[in-house]
């Protein structure tokens, strides 16, 4: 014969289990709640430690990574205004070039002369004067070598210098210049400008590589944090489903539970 449990009015022990079993779904249909309207499965440091400690960690490179872009963006603009002034400065010796042949012409007159170098002295100055340019106060042809910031480790590598007022262009923009130089000088100093935008290239081409590079890298990192954090929405749609069901419940047969010691006062009446 089984245990018997009679009736007693002072310890409602079927309410308290339903009670505890009611609070337990309550507490579980609020943490569906939570997520859901969040969109996060960890909101708190207890619905997952060490999830949250790596999705931290995630996070800190992503922010680290934005930063290298936002460094390599700015290197790549400098470098591409570097090469927009060194394509002018190329057009510009190509016509200094052309003044030169046309004033060794014997039929040229003195004036046409004259007209020529004119026009050749202002080529030459503009050339001078570009290699005075600066990018945001960091000058863009003085031949400083600058460092770039490739990754979120905080290493770098240096950009190939260009110093258009070295020793490369020394005889175009020498005050003495004149018409009558020999093209081979100003062959030399093409050579030299191409040179330069050729190292430019370069440059451009390996910060875009490196900028798509760690794009790459946070995108990635980006989808870890979400595999990490992000919520199941079909799951936890089920689990919320099932909760509240069980809340529902619950509060029924808490209701229920509440009436059974009315039965023990029957007993009194």
């Amino acid at each position: 014969m089984g245990f018997q449990q009679g009736f007693r009015i002072n310890t409602n022990t079927a309410s308290l289990d339903t009670y505890r079993s009611y609070t337990a779904s309550q507490a579980g249909l609020e943490r569906n709640i939570e997520r859901l309207s969040s969109g996060l499965r960890i909101n708190r440091a207890a619905d997952d430690a060490a999830g949250l400690a790596a999705a931290t960690k995630f996070n800190a490179a992503i922010s680290l990574n934005d930063a290298v872009q936002n460094n390599l963006s700015s290197a790549l603009s400098y470098s591409q205004t570097q090469d927009g002034f060194l394509q002018k400065v190329s057009k510009a010796l190509d016509r200094m070039s052309e003044l030169m042949t046309l004033s060794a012409d014997a039929t040229k007159s003195t004036n046409d002369k004259t007209n020529y170098l004119t026009e050749f002295t202002d080529l030459k100055n503009y050339i001078s004067d570009i290699g005075t340019k600066d990018f945001n106060g960091v000058s863009l042809f003085d031949g400083t070598s600058m460092a770039v910031t490739k990754d979120s480790d905080a290493n770098t590598w240096s950009l190939n210098a260009t110093a258009l007022n070295g020793a490369d262009l020394v005889s175009v923009i020498a005050s003495g210049f004149v018409v009558t130089s020999t093209l081979a000088t100003m062959t030399t100093a093409i050579e030299s400008v191409s040179t330069h935008r050729a190292q430019i290239g370069a440059n451009i081409q390996r910060l875009q590589l490196t900028n798509e590079q760690v794009g790459i890298l946070n995108e990635n990192l980006a989808a870890s944090v979400s595999r990490i954090t992000d919520v199941d929405v079909a799951s936890e749609s089920t689990r919320f489903a099932k909760y509240n069901i069980l809340v529902q419940s619950g509060t029924a047969m808490l209701a229920q539970a509440n009436l059974l010691p009315q039965n023990a006062l029957r007993l009194l009446s």
